[in-house]
């Protein structure tokens, strides 16, 4: 079974299609261009914004769970991968630095011509999503606690055991724009990491 949903959505129609955040990198570290890392982080929360050409995965979860962060609870849908491929990843933060004004920090990796991101065990928490995804052997409906196609919740998440999710063998999306809050990975290559700091903002979109 293959679905295929394109367009824009957000959390409160907690739409079938929610992408992962693929570069969380600014909280990762911004040296590491050409290895892999473990990565594991509270949230803070401050969002980010991630673009792409291009991820593709196998193993996909999606879940809905709600993050503690320091700015309160935030409902967010959890999308996790076994594994996943990214082209062209853009990932922009913009901090407010008092009496100074806001300074952005973008961070690119995987660039037409060079080897792709790749990420394995990718959880990512996210409230606003805009995509094309094609999904191969689809599940809707699946109690998040039962998944057995993707790597599962991620360990220490707070969500209702029981409560909808979905699954697929495969999932590849297009043209990603997403806003998200956390982002955590067993491993996360990128490779030709490029990073710019800039005073006001210069999101990735």
């Amino acid at each position: 079974m293959e679905s295929l949903a394109r367009g824009g959505t957000r959390w409160k129609r907690f739409a079938v299609v929610m992408v992962p955040s693929v570069a969380a990198t600014a909280a990762i570290g911004v040296a590491l261009s050409q290895g892999a890392l473990a990565a594991s982080f509270s949230v803070s929360g401050q969002q980010f914004k991630i673009a792409a050409d291009k991820l593709e995965g196998t193993g996909f979860v999606q879940y809905g769970a709600v993050d503690s962060t320091k700015a309160g609870k935030k409902a967010v849908a959890v999308v996790g991968f076994n594994s996943a491929k990214i082209r062209n990843l853009c990932q922009s933060v913009v901090v407010p630095v008092p009496a100074f004004g806001d300074v952005t920090m973008k961070l690119g990796a995987g660039a037409a011509g060079g080897p792709e991101v790749e990420a394995k065990k990718l959880y990512v928490d996210a409230d606003d999503i805009a995509a094309n995804a094609t999904f191969k052997n689809v599940d809707i409906g699946v109690a998040a606690d039962e998944t057995t196609k993707g790597p599962g919740p991620n360990k220490g998440d707070k969500y209702l055991p029981g409560s909808f999710a979905q699954q697929a063998d495969t999932a590849t999306f297009t043209d990603v724009k997403q806003r998200a809050w956390a982002t955590t990975a067993g491993t996360f290559k990128l490779s030709g990491l490029k990073m710019n700091v800039k005073k006001g903002k210069n999101e990735c979109y």
